[in-house]
């Protein structure tokens, strides 16, 4: 008899006489997650395939090529000026991977970087392997005519082909430094330093 009053239990609210049963919650009335503007990834997308070719497919199109090496875990502030200046000296960013592992998340930051700016900018995690690229920024000055070979699933270059500088600085710093202390990549380097006085 114990056993079946315990299984077959009243709601406390009939056990206590005069009482009401509890009233469950109004969807609408429950508190909201803010709202973030949505971003239309598709859009994002074909905004930076507009750009065209991957990094290495640019260098071996003709011309000598400067590829900035970056993460969006830089300082604001320099990876700003990296995009300004990439823009004028027409550079291509390079990033290793996703922010967060997330595709909309790195997607909505370089939108916001970039604002209107016209730079390339691509994330090309082989790259950073390619050129031995251990931290950002890293500055790789690509010869022009330096021939790519295949290698693995990927294109290397013949390490007299190109030079790379690391450092926390300017694109325009940069590229002085290869100037003075490499005087064969010198002609490629004023390419970039025309483009920045432009």
């Amino acid at each position: 008899m114990a056993r079946a009053a315990k299984a077959h239990a009243m709601p406390p609210w009939v056990l206590n006489a005069g009482s009401a049963p509890p009233v469950p919650p109004v969807a609408s009335q429950l508190p909201q997650p803010a709202k973030v503007p949505a971003v239309d990834v598709a859009a994002l997308a074909s905004e930076y395939a507009a750009t065209g070719q991957t990094a290495a497919a640019q260098a071996l199109s003709g011309g000598p090529q400067l590829l900035v090496f970056v993460s969006l875990s830089m300082p604001e502030g320099a990876l700003l000026r990296l995009v300004e200046q990439g823009a004028r000296a027409k550079a291509v960013l390079l990033l290793r991977g996703l922010e967060g592992g997330s595709l909309v998340k790195t997607m909505a930051h370089v939108h916001k970087l970039l604002g209107q700016r016209q730079v390339a900018l691509q994330i090309d995690p082989q790259a950073f392997d390619r050129f031995g690229v251990r931290q950002v920024p890293t500055f790789v000055l690509l010869r022009e005519g330096g021939k790519g070979q295949d290698c693995g699933a990927g294109t290397c270059f013949a390490p007299d082909a190109y030079l790379s500088v690391a450092g926390d600085v300017t694109i325009d710093y940069a590229l002085e430094h290869i100037t003075s202390r490499a005087p064969r990549f010198a002609r490629e380097a004023r390419v970039f330093l025309n483009r920045l006085k432009e």
